[in-house]
């Protein structure tokens, strides 16, 4: 009879701990482009067409090009006053202000300590996320002053996605979701069960796996899956409490009640 007890309560707990969180449809509309890169609280898109990076508000749209520094890998608009635009194949990063005007160029190639950088994210103040594939660390580098603030031990592991905030650095890989203090010390170790892309929001985080989407609370260690249609996703995105998912060139809309 004690050990029926146990089984039961040990059933209810996992049953109650995988509950999926609930969404509601609120719109869709037809929105195509090659990369959608963020959306910000005033609906504001930023993405990548056509290798130019775009900026469309409720009025106007504006864009920034860089013929010279070849195709646009990654770009992130984590801090709309500071957007980086990394460019792998000419190892450099643009930093743009708020109207995508050029306020700071980084040659990776051109530093007195060279670093081959695969990823790039945003940090605080005037640094940079880096991963140096050279060293196989995850790097904090101050871009006006050309050093590095902070460092990991070496990954041994393939880089799949990096994201960040102002104070915390998310990196996943094939093994594991590293997540890093912005003195480069690892604040948590997560194994990887074939996530393969994140966002962060707030601290929390949304992880996708093949096309399904899990929630992780901050200092929790259990996903809890997120319930969303069957889409092919390409791109998400949690704006406050409204996620948007980018699938099949239709931006869909809903809302989401995250504790």
């Amino acid at each position: 009879m004690k050990y029926t007890i146990y089984l039961f309560l040990l059933v209810s707990c996992s049953i109650r701990a995988q509950n999926a969180i609930e969404t509601s449809f609120l719109n869709k509309v037809d929105f195509k482009t090659d990369l959608l890169v963020a959306i910000d609280n005033f609906d504001t898109k930023y993405f990548i067409n056509d290798n130019v990076f775009n900026k469309k508000s409720t009025d106007k749209t504006i864009t920034y090009n860089n013929l010279q520094l070849g195709n646009i890998t990654t770009a992130n608009a984590f801090n709309t006053l500071k957007i980086n635009l990394f460019y792998k194949d000419f190892n450099s990063v643009i930093i743009l202000d708020n109207r995508l005007a050029e306020i700071f160029k980084i040659d990776f190639n051109a530093l007195v300590k060279y670093k081959n950088i695969s990823h790039v994210s945003t940090g605080h103040d005037n640094t940079i996320w880096v991963f140096n594939q050279d060293n196989q660390k995850l790097e904090l580098f101050d871009y006006k002053t050309r050093t590095t603030r902070a460092q990991t031990v070496p990954i041994q592991s393939v880089i799949l996605d990096l994201k960040s905030n102002y104070n915390f650095c998310y990196l996943l890989t094939e093994n594991y979701l590293y997540i890093y203090n912005y003195f480069g010390s690892l604040a948590k170790k997560l194994e990887n069960k074939g996530y393969t892309e994140l966002i962060e929001s707030d601290g929390n985080i949304i992880l996708k796996k093949n096309n399904s989407l899990v929630y992780l609370k901050k200092n929790s260690d259990i996903p809890i899956p997120i319930s969303i249609p069957n889409f092919l996703i390409d791109a998400f995105f949690v704006t406050n409490e409204t996620l948007y998912i980018y699938a099949n060139e239709v931006l869909h809309k809903f809302k989401i009640k995250i504790d």
